[in-house]
């Protein structure tokens, strides 16, 4: 069953320059991770900012759980559509610890049920013993796991992660590739993820999709 649809869409940052996506279509199973695969100034970025609603398109439309985010006569606010987002810098707030960056977007739950949302965020990314450290005393690894932490724990209807890996040094990228399909699953979330490496796509992801 189809859970997010992307219907023909097109993007170009300004009216004379050609379409940097042009009538791109695809579909997402429910908790299904799919790799977006491209060199860069292919629009791997672009689209999921189309889907964040960060940009508006030229045409076409996408929907998520059949409730349509954009087409041409409707655009909802970013916050309005349940996206998650994990940025390359993961753009953590440096003054907040752990516990805190991640409880950010839980401010509308009552205090009970943050907390044990919070709880459960911290155990899912295996931070428990690091809630009361800050960015700065964490490693890249641990700093992802952060943010990816701070995007699931409102429970988006689906995750978008963009180039998560280009900070790791390589000798860190293998751990945390196996880490992050781990802890996507068990989330069972439905996941878009950018990279312009291979075997990201391959570790991480049910499939890809390639944009040129």
């Amino acid at each position: 069953m189809t859970y997010v649809e992307v219907e023909k869409i097109s993007f170009r940052y300004a009216r004379r320059q050609p379409r940097i996506i042009d009538k791109l279509s695809f579909t997402m199973r429910k908790g299904e991770i799919v790799g977006i695969l491209g060199p860069s100034g292919s629009g791997k970025s672009t689209l999921l900012r189309l889907v964040a609603g960060l940009e508006v398109p030229e045409e076409g439309s996408i929907a998520i759980e059949g409730r349509i985010i954009v087409d041409e006569r409707t655009c909802l606010d970013a916050e309005k559509r349940g996206v998650g987002m994990v940025f390359q810098d993961y753009a953590l707030f440096p003054h907040l610890n752990t516990a805190d960056n991640i409880a950010f977007g839980l401010h509308k739950l009552k205090r009970a049920d943050r907390n044990q949302r919070l709880r459960e965020m911290l155990e899912l990314v295996q931070l428990t013993d690091y809630a009361q450290r800050y960015p700065h005393e964490l490693s890249g690894g641990q700093q992802q796991r952060v943010a990816l932490a701070r995007a699931l724990a409102p429970q988006p209807s689906i995750l978008l992660m963009d180039e998560p890996f280009s900070n790791l040094d390589a000798n860190l990228k293998s751990s945390i590739r196996s880490e992050l399909r781990q802890i996507l699953s068990k989330a069972g979330m439905t996941c878009l993820f950018v990279s312009h490496d291979q075997a990201d796509i391959e570790a991480i992801c049910d499939r890809s999709i390639s944009i040129v």
